[in-house]
């Protein structure tokens, strides 16, 4: 079986994109270790224009579009994408619209519109607004960006393993988020290219256990529903091209609970001084399940996103909200 990604057109990705997303902080964070039994570095993928490591592969694809003429693209996303396509749009001149689910964080959907793309809400979830954003692309003749099975945002979201590997080649794990899969395929592959001995250890909640049942089987295992918080990573239907990606470079895959994931939320918060979203406290939640696996190590964890809705969060959490007087 041969990856679809290429790490000389990885490191080629990091000029496309505006260095505002790149060489993220990446620290180690003693405060967490206390609990959790185990060094654990984080690398921040929050602190930039759209929150989240998204807008890596989203100014790889639209580089290529306006260096091609492309005029306009359409996307499904869960919040996250949406706006990082947005961004990257904008900054090219391009007519981005985004199709979303109505129960999609509020926050998201606005910070969307704030960034001037058309938006369009489904009754359903991702996987009925991925069906949406191909209707639409058909019928407009647009480019349909498609997150995990367009290579650019595999490789764009890469160029985190790049930065992993040339800061730190000390760890003995990374924990990264496992959702569609252009996170894990795109830092597994740099990581198990240029980092080998490094342990690839996938997340991924109960609730959506889509992608990890496939890496298990070897074969695409699709779900009925999702039932999870982490809306950033609660696909159905995996895409066999990612799966086949992902079987290459992950070397265990794990599913963790929605308790695991709040907890690792709230010591994020008050460990680190961290907002997060859900999906962004997977690898804490994974080590929080088996300390005893990381016990004595050096783990890395991608702190992946940063938008959350506030009043959920405080649910969650704990933490009364501020009101205004």
């Amino acid at each position: 079986m041969e990856t679809r990604l290429d790490t000389a057109r990885i490191r080629a990705a990091r000029q496309m994109i505006d260095p505002l997303f790149l060489d993220t902080p990446l620290y180690r964070c003693e405060a967490l270790e206390p609990d959790l039994g185990c060094a654990v570095s984080i690398k921040l993928e929050t602190a930039n224009p759209v929150r989240s490591f998204k807008a890596r592969g989203t100014e790889v694809v639209t580089s290529l579009l306006a260096g091609s003429g492309s005029r306009a693209a359409v996307c499904a996303s869960a919040g996250n994408l949406g706006q990082a396509l947005a961004w990257s749009g904008r900054r090219r001149g391009l007519d981005i619209t985004v199709v979303a689910s109505r129960s999609a964080p509020t926050a998201k959907l606005e910070r969307i519109r704030a960034l001037d793309a058309g938006l369009e809400l489904v009754d359903g979830d991702f996987d009925m607004a991925r069906e949406r954003a191909a209707e639409i692309a058909r019928h407009e003749g647009v480019r349909l960006v498609e997150d995990s099975l367009d290579i650019e945002t595999c490789e764009g979201a890469a160029t985190i393993g790049l930065e992993l590997v040339d800061a730190a080649p000390s760890f003995d794990a990374v924990l990264i988020a496992l959702g569609g899969g252009a996170l894990a395929t795109g830092v597994g592959h740099v990581v198990k290219a240029l980092a080998p001995r490094v342990e690839v250890i996938c997340v991924q909640p109960l609730g959506a256990p889509a992608m990890t049942r496939s890496w298990r089987q070897r074969r695409v295992v699709t779900t009925d529903s999702t039932d999870t918080i982490a809306d950033g990573v609660a696909g159905r239907r995996p895409i066999p091209a990612v799966l086949d990606d992902l079987l290459l470079v992950a070397d265990d895959a794990v599913l963790v609970q929605e308790a695991s994931i709040i907890a690792g939320m709230r010591m994020l918060l008050d460990r680190a001084g961290l907002v997060v979203e859900p999906s962004a406290a997977l690898g804490v939640a994974a080590i929080l399940e088996d300390r005893d696996r990381f016990a004595g190590r050096h783990v890395a964890t991608i702190v992946c996103g940063g938008n959350v809705d506030i009043d959920a969060y405080h649910r969650w959490i704990g933490v009364a909200p501020i009101r205004e007087p």
